[in-house]
């Protein structure tokens, strides 16, 4: 997979790649909120059951940003690959959800 020109991977390494140098932990974070709107949807859903169509868009939102941002970070960092990439998430009180995208650093060169 491929972020603004930097390879990566959940896994230790690279295929057909060899790290050369390693230029540390790499992060991007992003905070979001669903506005009141979607609050009130996302209740009176929960009621039923089923998706919740506007938070499901909004941790995909999340994510992508976390990826756009973590791949910036590593660029800084003067990376050209992110191995070993993980996300976590968290709410942040009852209406704010936390998502960061993070892993190692590298500069990679093709086998």
């Amino acid at each position: 997979m491929s972020y603004n020109d930097i390879l990566i991977s959940t896994a230790n390494f690279i295929p057909g790649y060899k790290v050369t140098e390693l230029k540390g932990f790499t992060y991007g974070l992003t905070v979001r909120s669903r506005g009141a709107g979607g609050n009130i949807s996302a209740s009176l859903k929960s009621l039923v059951g089923g998706e919740v169509g506007a938070y499901k868009k909004m941790m995909e939102e999340s994510r992508d940003e976390a990826m756009n941002r973590l791949s910036q970070h590593a660029k800084e960092l003067g990376a050209n690959g992110i191995i070993s990439v993980r996300f976590d998430s968290d709410s942040i009180g009852q209406s704010m959800q936390e998502v960061i995208a993070y892993g190692t650093a590298v500069v990679v060169e093709k086998e």
